[in-house]
């Protein structure tokens, strides 16, 4: 069957389209690099009631084209099809006037989303959305559900607790949402917040991390990178390594990075982001949990003492599946 670009079809249509399933407009865009963006999003039914960590789904209409090509469809029942991806909901930490700012304080959403490039074997009946939200520009509309949800949040953290959040890549973005609310009640435990990426520039909130950092003396926050020259080259004077979650949450390197000992009697350990960085266990037959070959955080908590937290069994490894 010959396939159409969404350029040969009226466009009076895709109106149509819009005006039924959008109910939400792009306040702005901040794009990190090409891969990696901060979009603000409104609802066209105004602020939402919610807890940091949780998620939204956001859709767009298969006919929108893509940033990088347009796209094709082999047919108009495609037209009406939305393309939806949840999304944890992040902060932006600071206003313009250098001030902290929680979810509740913005009556937009904020989004942290990497670009997922398009598989050789996609199918255009079932395209992805991130190629179409990095399309996206001021003012563009989507469709945004009004549903938010999970149970990822900060509903086990006593005020006294300490609290680590470790996430990769855009894995930081519910956390952002939590660290700021700890820090807006005056939280009195520590709160340490760790993020692993390929480069620097995978980084998107840094400079705000790092004036929280002055600002707060119980929060810290560590970037750590596995693709930079110190982590490739041993030759260089500053090599690392590569640096992973899994390694900085030794005890003795968790000391010397953050300054304290991660006490399992009072500290929260929130994981968000590469499932092989989480460490995602299973049940076997006999009800013992089974974990990955490769040891992933769960795993090397669980044997400094943490216990993770399940469906009428709390415990304090929290966990969320990104992707």
């Amino acid at each position: 069957m010959a396939t159409t670009t969404t350029h040969q079809i009226s466009s009076s249509s895709f109106d149509k389209l819009r005006e039924q399933h959008y109910n939400a407009t792009v306040v702005s865009v901040n794009r990190i690099h090409e891969m990696l963006m901060r979009i603000r999003i409104h609802s066209d039914e105004g602020r939402f009631e919610y807890q940091p960590g949780q998620y939204t789904v956001l859709a767009l209409g298969a006919w929108e084209d893509r940033f990088d090509h347009p796209t094709e469809i082999e047919d108009e029942a495609t037209l009406n099809k939305l393309i939806k991806r949840a999304y944890s909901i992040s902060c932006p930490l600071l206003n313009e006037q250098h001030e902290l700012v929680t979810c509740q304080d913005c009556v937009d959403l904020e989004f942290y989303i990497t670009l997922v490039p398009r598989p050789d074997h996609e199918s255009p009946k079932r395209p992805p959305l991130t190629p179409r939200l990095f399309a996206l520009r001021k003012g563009d509309r989507l469709n945004m559900s009004h549903h938010v949800v999970g149970s990822y949040t900060l509903d086990p953290v006593g005020p006294e607790d300490n609290v680590i959040f470790a996430g990769t890549g855009t894995g930081e973005a519910p956390h952002n949402a939590m660290a700021a609310e700890l820090l807006k009640r005056g939280h009195q435990g520590k709160i340490a917040s760790m993020t692993c990426v390929r480069y620097r520039q995978d980084a998107g909130y840094l400079s705000e991390q790092a004036i929280l950092n002055e600002r707060y003396e119980n929060y810290r926050y560590q970037l750590y990178t596995t693709r930079e020259a110190e982590n490739m080259d041993q030759s260089r004077p500053d090599f690392v390594g590569k640096q992973y979650l899994q390694d900085i949450i030794r005890p003795e390197n968790f000391e010397r990075e953050f300054g304290w000992h991660a006490d399992p009697q009072k500290t929260h350990v929130f994981l968000c982001g590469n499932p092989d960085m989480i460490g995602i266990p299973r049940k076997g037959e006999d009800g013992e949990l089974e974990y990955p070959p490769n040891p992933g955080m769960v795993e090397l908590l669980v044997s400094q003492g943490f216990t993770l937290d399940q469906p009428k069994n709390p415990g304090n490894i929290h966990f969320e599946k990104y992707w």
